[in-house]
């Protein structure tokens, strides 16, 4: 499965917070965003720029196999958190702590088979 077709959403800039339902509001964590693949026993992380980092990140990858979905892809952040519980971007930078870098998902965008993206993006469109 090709990296291009799964692109991460990117946020939005505005200069007031959005309100309604149809708003959700996350936590921005500083880090790297990556797109997981996985394939049965395969795993691929890439980066937004199309980068392949799998061997970079194992424990990501390691999490990715223990799921019991066996196809799926999903957009998050690669963090590291600090003591504190902050995520630590100078840290995540140095390369020194790769096998402890998180996954933080904030989509699926395909699950089983099924582009999930695209689903989503129809039902938005009927309402």
């Amino acid at each position: 499965m090709p990296a291009a077709p799964y692109l991460p959403r990117l946020p939005t800039a505005a200069k007031i917070v959005p309100n309604g339902d149809l708003w959700l509001h996350e936590v921005k964590y500083d880090g790297y965003r990556l797109i997981v693949v996985r394939e049965d026993r395969r795993v691929r992380l890439f980066t937004k720029g199309g980068n392949d980092w799998t061997s970079r990140f194992p424990w990501i990858v390691e999490a990715a196999l223990k799921n019991r979905r066996k196809q799926f892809v999903i957009d998050g952040e690669a963090v590291i958190l600090g003591v504190d519980g902050v995520s630590d971007f100078n840290a995540l930078h140095s390369r020194k702590h790769d096998d402890e870098v998180q996954l933080f998902a904030f989509d699926c965008l395909a699950l089983d088979g099924e582009d999930c993206a695209s689903y989503r993006f129809q039902c938005a469109r009927r309402t």
